[in-house]
C-alpha cells in the first residue's frame, strides 16, 4: 500500500503522451518522457527519489510535483495446482486480488478493475461484495509490476520485465467495461512499446455483456474480447445476470457479430455450467444456434462450489456431453480446469472483506 499526497498527480496514471504534457506544465522538457516513463515501468520503483537514470535537478522537480505509487501483497495464498493468489490493500484500506497461473513455461495474470462489482450475477461471490468503487489505472497497473516484483523474489529469472507474465486476462474483481475510461487508460499504459509492451493478442478483457462498451473497446484496442454468457435464454439470463434486463441476448450477439476481428481472432464465449439449470442438452443445442455466425471458441467452466450460494456443479459425464454436442454444431469447445479452486481463486471465487 502507498501513502498517497492528494496534491500531487500519480506519475503511473499517466500514458506516455500525458507525461510529455505533464513535464511540459512543470518545465521539464516533453522529450524526456520515453526515457521516464519506461522507467515508471520497472517492477520494485517505489519512490521518484531512486530515479538515479535521470539528471537530479529533473529528479528534484518531479519530487517536488509528483509522487508514484505502487502496491506490495498484503497475503500470498498458493494453490496445491501453483496457482497464486495476491491480496493487496490500497491506499484507502480497499482490498483487492490479482491471480498468478502458471502453465509449463508462461504465466497468465487475472487482473482486477474494480473493488467489489455491481453486475450482480448470481453466481458470482464477487457480485456479493457490491460495487465499491473503480481502480485507477495505476491500481491497475500496479498489479502487473507488483506481481513481477513477486516472481522476482521468488526465485523465476526472465531476460526483461516483460517476459515474466505472459498473458493479460481482466477476469478478477469487477467488471472491467464498466470501469472504460480508466481500463483504457491502463491498457495503453501496459501495452506502449517503451514499458511493459503488452501486444494486444496477449491481452484479453472479459465482460458480462455491457453492449455499448463492447463497440467502443472494438474502436478503441485490438485486444481480445471474452463474453461471459453462460444462457443462450433471455429468462435463464435474467435471473442470473441482471445486465441481461438492460442489454438482452439479442443486442449482445449483435455486438458480438459487429465485434471487429483481425485474421484468425475469434470471440471467446464463457460458459459457466451450472446443475439443472444451464446444463441441459436443449441449451447446448440452443448455445449453438444463438452463435451461429459469430467467430467464437467456447470455453465451459464447471461450476465452482462455495457454501455461501446454492448452485451446484453438473455431473463430469454432462459436462463432456454438452461439449459433444457443441463441437458437434462444429464449435471449438473446451473444458477449463478449475485452477486455485482451494485458495477461492478460481473463476468467480474473488471476494474480500473491505476495511
Amino acid at each position: 500500500m502507498t501513502m498517497v499526497a492528494k496534491d500531487k498527480p500519480d506519475l503511473r496514471n499517466l500514458t506516455r503522451s500525458q507525461l510529455a504534457e505533464f513535464l511540459e506544465k512543470i518545465e521539464i522538457p516533453g522529450s524526456r518522457a520515453s526515457q521516464l516513463f519506461s522507467l515508471l515501468q520497472k517492477p520494485n520503483l517505489h519512490a521518484l527519489t531512486d530515479l538515479t537514470d535521470i539528471k537530479r535537478s529533473i529528479r528534484e522537480k518531479l519530487v517536488a510535483h509528483a509522487q508514484i505509487t505502487f502496491l506490495t501483497p498484503q497475503q500470498v495464498e498458493t494453490s496445491k495446482d501453483g496457482t497464486t493468489k495476491l491480496a493487496f490493500k490500497l491506499a484507502d484500506g480497499a482490498i483487492i486480488e490479482s491471480v498468478l497461473i502458471p502453465e509449463q513455461d508462461r504465466h497468465t495474470l487475472c487482473v482486477s478493475s474494480q473493488v467489489g462489482c455491481g453486475m450482480g450475477c448470481k453466481f458470482c461471490l464477487t457480485g456479493t461484495m457490491g460495487f465499491k468503487r473503480n481502480l485507477t489505472p495505476s491500481e491497475i497497473t500496479n498489479q502487473v509490476t507488483a506481481t513481477i516484483a513477486y516472481m522476482i523474489e521468488q526465485g523465476v529469472n526472465r531476460a526483461t520485465p516483460r517476459e515474466y507474465i505472459n498473458n493479460l486476462v481482466f477476469m478478477g474483481m469487477g467488471e472491467p467495461l464498466a470501469n472504460y475510461d480508466n481500463l483504457l487508460t491502463a491498457l495503453n499504459i501496459l501495452m506502449d512499446e517503451q514499458g511493459l509492451e503488452f501486444t494486444a493478442r496477449r491481452v484479453t478483457i472479459s465482460t458480462c455483456g455491457i453492449v455499448p462498451k463492447i463497440a467502443d473497446l472494438g474502436r478503441d484496442t485490438k485486444v481480445n474480447l471474452a463474453i461471459s454468457l453462460h444462457s443462450a435464454d433471455n429468462d435463464t439470463r435474467d435471473e442470473l445476470m441482471p445486465v441481461n434486463r438492460t442489454y438482452p441476448l439479442e443486442q449482445l450477439l449483435a455486438a458480438c457479430k459487429n465485434f471487429p476481428l483481425d485474421k484468425k481472432k475469434v470471440i471467446l464465449i464463457e460458459y459457466i455450467l451450472l446443475k439443472g439449470i444451464n446444463d441441459s442438452d436443449q441449451a447446448a443445442h440452443q448455445l449453438a444456434a444463438k452463435l451461429s455466425n459469430i467467430p467464437c471458441r467456447i470455453n465451459l467452466l464447471p461450476y465452482n462450489e462455495c457454501e455461501q450460494l446454492p448452485y451446484k456443479c453438473p455431473a463430469h459425464e454432462q459436462v463432456e456431453n454438452f461439449q459433444k454436442i457443441l463441437r458437434n454444431h462444429g464449435y471449438r469447445t473446451l473444458i477449463r480446469d478449475s485452477r486455485g479452486a482451494d485458495i477461492s481463486a478460481a473463476c468467480g471465487q474473488l471476494a474480500t472483506k473491505q476495511t
